[in-house]
């Protein structure tokens, strides 16, 4: 049974829950999350190799933790030229994506006559980057965690990302790394991974930062360590909204309701619509378009759009359509109009934004060029999608010349004197002048 909701006849704690997420709680986690953490803390790569097989009964070799040269090779070896070819174009163009968003070094400006501020552009020491496998590989995170990180010019860039349950990693995703120019990649995993970074371990580095979607798992092990670690965007399961307008094609607004649906059972994906016959006609046309993917896939989408964070949404007016979609504040919107750039500006809140119906989100997730690790949970309310500018880091700068310093002194003095600040005042009063040369 597939979700359809109409917004009007919801009440306001119903609303609220269509807007709630699988990792909106994770009290259940947090426990095991903190034991998991301390036991790779004081344990280290012999706990990594432990979780590893009583969590996800994979061997694994504590000496052989990051993957080898050869793996590199072996990897490369085994891909069809397609599958190359596609990671080469889709590198190319996050690069130049990535390139073009990339900060000017440094700028000052002339605030007063002699008074100059302005800001330096410098990159973070070390990275992270978790590539999730759970349900899947994943070589486009890969590529969309690494490449900007590359462009920022990050020195130290780690990957860590769970093994296969032969204990080796994706072919793809290595390619990916090697053709972004990453060559570290451990094959570690969910919980285990953050912990590693966070503290370091003989194999693993410990860096100052990670970034990458993850499972709840990974989410509420972020959420423990963010006083260890910089934990980044908040990126969760993977969410969606489809908007569409009286104009959109139904069978198109069905299509890609599927996208985000088919990552797993925690996902989220909504088709909302003002017009009864969209809905009704997508819904319609769902069933045959699930019959056409694999029974893993089909369990995957039902649970989405069958249980507590999928379905379509009716709304009484476009109105309301366009608040819904604020206030879900989605990983990934896509909006379905034969004028679809009408509606940008009344969109506020939304991890990225894909206009008509050439631009589903399968492109935009593998090769257009904007990252694909997108704000989840909401948290696209205040947060950006990860770019060039996550991997770098902004530094203030000030100069005031002897003739420029008299008048931002006097300000300043004042402002301290009356906060209170002595000491602030006094190096502004005439004993710095006495102590001029």
């Amino acid at each position: 049974m597939l979700n359809f909701f109409e917004l009007a006849k919801l009440s306001k704690a119903q609303r609220t829950a269509l807007l709630e997420r699988t990792e909106a709680d994770l009290s259940t986690f947090m426990e095991p999350v903190a034991r998991i953490v301390a036991q790779v803390r004081e344990g280290g790569d012999q706990a990594i190799v432990e979780l590893a097989k009583g969590i996800d009964r994979i061997g694994l070799d504590a000496d052989s933790l990051e993957a080898t040269e050869e793996e590199f090779e072996t990897a490369e070896k085994s891909l069809s030229q397609d599958v190359k070819d596609a990671i080469h174009y889709a590198t190319d163009n996050i690069r130049r994506f990535h390139e073009r968003q990339k900060p000017e070094d440094m700028w000052v400006m002339e605030i007063r006559p002699g008074a100059f501020a302005g800001e330096r552009w410098t990159p973070i020491g070390s990275v992270a980057c978790y590539v999730p496998r759970g349900k899947g590989a994943f070589p486009s995170v890969m590529m969309m965690t690494t490449i900007p990180a590359v462009v920022a010019g990050v020195q130290e860039i780690i990957v860590l990302t769970p093994p296969t349950p032969e204990g080796g990693i994706d072919a793809a995703s290595l390619f990916a790394a090697k053709t972004a120019g990453v060559t570290r990649v451990f094959r570690v995993g969910g919980a285990v991974a953050v912990a590693a970074a966070a503290f370091g371990t003989k194999s693993v580095p410990k860096v100052v930062k990670i970034v990458g979607p993850g499972s709840p798992w990974v989410v509420a092990a972020k959420r423990y360590l963010a006083d260890k670690i910089d934990t980044g965007l908040p990126a969760g399961p993977s969410e969606s909204i489809v908007l569409a307008d009286a104009t959109a094609n139904p069978d198109i607004a069905a299509l890609d309701l599927l996208i985000e649906a088919e990552h797993g059972p925690d996902s989220s994906a909504y088709l909302v619509t003002d017009s009864r016959e969209i809905a009704e006609q997508a819904l319609a046309r769902l069933p045959e378009l699930i019959a056409n993917l694999g029974p893993e896939r089909q369990n995957y989408i039902h649970a989405v759009l069958g249980g507590k964070c999928g379905g379509i949404v009716l709304a009484p007016s476009w109105e309301e359509a366009i608040r819904f979609t604020n206030d879900y504040a989605p990983e990934h919107l896509g909006i379905l109009s034969a004028e679809p750039w009408q509606h940008l500006g009344s969109i506020t809140d939304a991890g990225e934004i894909l206009l008509g119906e050439n631009t589903p989100m399968t492109i935009a997730n593998f090769c257009l060029g904007p990252d694909c690790v997108l704000p989840t949970g909401g948290w696209a309310k205040t947060f950006s999608a990860l770019g060039v500018q996550d991997f770098m880091k902004r530094t203030s700068l000030g100069h005031i010349t002897r003739a420029g310093f008299a008048e931002p002194a006097h300000h300043a003095k004042v402002l301290a004197t009356y906060e209170g600040f002595e000491a602030h005042a006094q190096a502004l009063s005439e004993i710095r002048e006495r102590f001029r040369p």
